[in-house]
């Protein structure tokens, strides 16, 4: 099969609006968290989140489309087209079949739905007791649907070729990437635009995972909430944003002198088959994932230099990763690193998967390692041969990166890059 590699990369996140920006606060190990100022939290158990600052999507969207899209959507093209730019894509000269977009989102516009609803339910007639006149946006559904932001990236670029969204909750960005790696592979298209966009923070998401409390509700310290295996963690940091990455054949990259950051080496996904929204305590699912992925990408366990895990900072779903790292790496002291970036840009629900792809690569490229931060006191259930990367950014070589992510429902979803 063809070999798949990334040329161009884009990112939406808490810590920049793009790459350069992103990369920099991760090794600079800061935080994207603070009171959350999209609503009146003040009611809320968790009134923080890790919100995109200073966003401005009018350099690509003009006054209509702005009026067309929902958040996560502009979140989405906004990314895209940094990353298309900077693959230095000339689609004009391409054969508009052979490009696709596979895009992921597990919300889509969650604030669009809210909006309308609410508008709806209280816009009713004023006699008492009548029911509200049904009267909704012509855009609503447009707006709302999760396929929409692929469809709006393929029409900007008038990309013809493959054209879906994936939805996996938090696997959701590393099932997009996957696909478009496959698609590829078999010589199905040449160039795909792939990633994950997220706009999740609302009254009605943040609400409704409070009453999960799967939200920390750290609020006196939201700098501090997102501290991934610590024995004191309480809850994940919501998150919002998009990455993008373009994945090209790697003939067709070479060919035309594209910059590389990387090969997508191998992907897999497994089912838990346990629990709506709790993982499977063994990892069973999670460690079937990153053997397959290996299996995929012909690479063993000891090629592995740096893991991006999941670690939302909840107490069932770090345990139950680390349940499945160390038994496909073992406990014995190690050369493995294993560090969470969700303890900086918190979590981005569908997005995640994306914008950690996009810190793999940056490891790749700059032989640097982001480090947890926040995290203080390792829980004592996790073996202490493991090597999880705790205060700063570390200089380290890494030709071999794996993304975990896992989703509510189950799903289990592993990426594995490699330096070309």
């Amino acid at each position: 099969m063809r070999k798949v590699v990334v040329t161009g990369i884009g990112a939406i996140t808490p810590l920049g609006n793009e790459p350069t920006t992103f990369w920099s606060q991760l090794v600079a190990g800061k935080s994207g968290a603070g009171p959350i100022t999209k609503f009146d939290a003040t009611a809320f158990r968790t009134r923080f989140a890790c919100e995109v600052k200073n966003f401005d999507p009018s350099s690509i969207l003009d006054r209509n489309e702005l009026k067309r899209t929902d958040l996560f959507a502009q979140y989405a093209l906004v990314a895209a087209d940094q990353a298309v730019k900077d693959a230095g894509l000339d689609f004009s000269s391409m054969d508009p079949f052979d490009t696709g977009v596979i895009w992921g989102t597990g919300q889509g516009g969650m604030q669009t739905f809210e909006e309308q609803v609410t508008e709806y339910a209280t816009s009713g007639s004023p006699n008492a007791g009548e029911r509200p006149i049904p009267r909704f946006s012509p855009f609503f559904v447009p707006k709302l649907i999760a396929n929409m932001a692929s469809g709006m990236i393929s029409i900007k670029y008038g990309l013809m070729g493959i054209n879906y969204t994936t939805v996996s909750a938090c696997s959701t960005s590393n099932t997009a990437i996957m696909d478009a790696l496959n698609y590829i592979r078999l010589g199905k298209a040449k160039v795909m635009i792939t990633g994950g966009s997220e706009a999740p923070i609302t009254e009605a998401s943040v609400g409704g995972f409070n009453s999960m409390k799967a939200l920390s509700t750290n609020n006196a310290d939201p700098t501090g909430a997102s501290r991934p295996f610590d024995v004191t963690r309480d809850g994940f940091v919501m998150g919002e944003g998009a990455g993008a990455l373009v994945l090209e054949d790697y003939e067709h990259a070479r060919e035309r002198g594209a910059n590389i950051y990387g090969e997508v080496a191998g992907a897999a996904m497994t089912a838990d088959a346990y629990h709506m929204t709790a993982t499977h305590p063994e990892g069973k699912g999670a460690l079937r994932a990153m053997q397959d992925a290996l299996k995929d990408a012909e690479l063993n366990k000891e090629d592995v230099d740096y893991l991006n895990a999941h670690a939302t900072s909840t107490p069932v779903g770090d345990l139950s990763e680390i349940n499945a790292i160390t038994r496909l790496f073992g406990n014995e002291p190690q050369r493995l690193i294993i560090s969470a970036t969700k303890s900086m840009t918190g979590h981005l629900l569908g997005a995640a998967g994306a914008i950690e792809a996009i810190a793999c690569l940056m490891s790749i490229r700059h032989s640097l390692i982001p480090a947890t931060i926040n995290t203080k006191d390792l829980d004592p259930q996790i073996p202490r041969g493991l090597n999880i990367l705790l205060g700063e950014t570390i200089p380290h070589p890494v030709k071999v990166a794996m993304s975990n992510t896992f989703g509510f429902g189950g799903h289990n979803g592993i990426v594995v890059f490699k330096k070309i």
